[in-house]
């Protein structure tokens, strides 16, 4: 069941749901969020950042590769907010399905110009390529890199789709990558993500969804957002709960220590699943 970005997010935009894209760090992560996504038989990416594969290593890309295979519901494997072309060779030559080119911190043209180098190579291999037009903010250390949020202005997003041919769009309406604490509250711009869709075929990208209101993101997926990728969410229950679980000195073997801690992991992931409408929708493939 393993396929293309491409093919996979093709069927969540025409029958308007969101699928997930999990960022995992150790393969019992990926395993586990294989397990939930196989028990709401929900389409499944397993979304890889330069950081994760530093961590990883690329040659874990096969034995992802080989569970997807193996699974009942269809996945991607995509590298998540590369920065250069060269990182787009090496997750090619790796295996990955899809790539995300993410030159969304530069000029628009040099944006353009990288994006559509990419989109150029990978079309040539058979894969998907998803692009980054305006900047999203970032709310703490341990998250992904961002800015002052810009916004994603719909003029200048057609062009960027008609001057690249990117297969998706991930777009900034107000998110930030990381935990929001207390004290911010985070908005989104469902205004500004209907015009968007209103011009582009395409499927659009949610970055730095993490803690903004379910009501904000159902909203975000009945508009038109058809990939939501989520980190910081699975990976604070994820090791919240193998923190109390290795306040028990006496306990050294991860089959000990980590089920419970992907238990909850998956708590958090099945509720994202059903939030997206992504439950059940294995079915379309």
């Amino acid at each position: 069941m393993l396929m293309t970005g491409k093919d996979l997010l093709a069927v969540a935009n025409e029958h308007n749901f969101a699928i997930p894209a999990f960022n995992v760090s150790d393969y019992a992560m990926m395993n586990g969020l294989f397990e939930i996504s196989e028990e709401k038989n929900a389409p499944m990416i397993v979304a890889i950042h330069p950081d994760e594969v530093s961590h990883l290593g690329v040659e874990a890309i096969l034995a992802i590769r080989e569970r997807a295979h193996k699974s009942s519901i269809p996945v991607a494997i995509h590298w998540d907010h590369g920065g250069s072309y060269e990182q787009m060779l090496t997750a090619i030559q790796a295996g990955f399905t899809s790539v995300m080119i993410d030159m969304s911190m530069r000029p628009f043209d040099e944006n353009v110009a990288v994006t559509k180098r990419v989109v150029d190579t990978a079309h040539d291999v058979g894969l998907s390529v998803e692009g980054e037009l305006g900047t999203i903010g970032k709310l703490d250390e341990e998250a992904e890199e961002g800015g002052e949020i810009i916004y994603t202005v719909p003029s200048e997003a057609v062009d960027f789709v008609e001057q690249t041919g990117v297969d998706s769009l991930a777009i900034a309406i107000g998110t930030s990558h990381g935990l929001y604490p207390q004290d911010l509250e985070p908005k989104l711009r469902i205004d500004l993500l209907q015009e968007i869709k209103a011009l582009l075929p395409i499927p659009l990208v949610l970055h730095g969804g993490s803690n903004n209101p379910d009501s904000e993101i159902a909203e975000a997926v009945k508009y038109g957002i058809n990939k939501i990728n989520i980190s910081s969410d699975i990976k604070a229950a994820y090791h919240d709960a193998m923190r109390t679980e290795l306040e028990n000195k006496g306990l050294r073997e991860p089959n000990t220590i980590q089920p419970p801690a992907i238990a909850a992991m998956k708590k958090v992931a099945a509720h994202k699943i059903d939030l997206f409408e992504a439950a059940g929708k294995a079915d379309l493939y």
